[in-house]
């Protein structure tokens, strides 16, 4: 029985590559009694059916999961912002990062646009926080052709996946580092200080033999599904690592006494706003787990 990657996830069809050959598949109904749904990304052993079509019979272990954007087995992921139109959204990139952190994935940073700062010291100041705890930071200008062959060396023979809002850049972006994928680009709407979905569907783009690059549709609201309120401190790097010196073990770092995390803050060595958007996401993992049990 041949094996494949699925590339693509479209109507109920799942793209399966092997070699340079690509078949269309439907999955077996097993997989819906399980509850489990093949994701673009995973190794799936098939039967071919005439040339081109195939069936989906078993799908190999992954090594992570992904359910927004529903993809498998991704290496890293480059969360892509644009420092200007949109501005550079820290809450959703906090947000991202959870996430990220929770899946086990490697994350960096890609900033693009950056032909249109006029004022690089205020970014400079926003970036810091999170190349001090150990981000790799990026910076792009697709139009200027500026970094992108630092860019480029991210993915290869990696499978990784680009995620970012609307309208930040990432089609520019893929387009400028891979000319002859020829993607379609987007807008920014000024009206409504938002991007247009250019990206309707995950997909896996193959840009060699061993290295793909997942486009995602854009995005910008992601929930914490099953997250519990004691483990997201761990997905806060900087908080994770200062939590070990808090004088209760499950502290959550609200007003307990002698919290290390609290102590930092007050001693500047915490950055504020990633701290605030850990007391804001805490909150909503509370209001989501009360949601669960009512």
């Amino acid at each position: 029985m041949p094996e494949g990657m699925i590339v693509k996830a479209l109507a109920g069809f799942y793209y399966v590559l092997v070699g340079d050959r690509l078949y269309q598949c439907r999955a077996r109904g097993i997989f819906k009694k399980r509850g489990v749904s093949p994701l673009v990304g995973d190794r799936v052993l098939f039967t071919p059916v005439g040339g081109q079509e195939g069936v989906v019979e078993e799908i190999l272990p992954r090594s992570v999961e992904l359910v927004r954007p529903p993809i498998a087995n991704v290496d890293r992921a480059v969360l892509v912002f644009s420092v200007k139109e949109p501005d550079l959204n820290r809450r959703l990139l906090d947000r991202m990062l959870v996430l990220i952190e929770k899946a086990g994935i490697e994350p960096v940073l890609v900033l693009t646009k950056i032909d249109l700062l006029e004022q690089p010291d205020l970014l400079d100041a926003e970036i810091a926080p999170y190349s001090a705890i150990g981000y790799p930071v990026y910076r792009v200008s697709a139009k200027q052709g500026v970094g992108l062959e630092e860019v480029r060396s991210l993915f290869v023979g990696k499978i990784s996946v680009l995620a970012g809002q609307s309208g930040v850049g990432k089609s520019s972006l893929l387009n400028a580092l891979y000319p002859s994928l020829n993607l379609k680009m987007g807008e920014v709407s000024h009206k409504l200080g938002r991007g247009r979905h250019t990206t309707r569907h995950v997909e896996l783009i193959p840009v060699d033999s061993s290295s793909f690059i997942a486009d995602t549709p854009g995005f910008s609201q992601l929930d914490f599904g099953e997250l519990e309120p004691a483990e997201l401190d761990q997905y806060f790097r900087e908080i994770a690592c200062l939590s070990q010196d808090c004088y209760y073990r499950e502290c959550e770092h609200e007003s307990e006494h002698d919290c290390a995390v609290r102590k930092a803050l007050a001693e500047g060595k915490l950055d504020e706003i990633r701290y605030r958007h850990y007391l804001e996401f805490l909150w909503e993992v509370r209001k989501t787990k009360e949601g669960r049990y009512s």
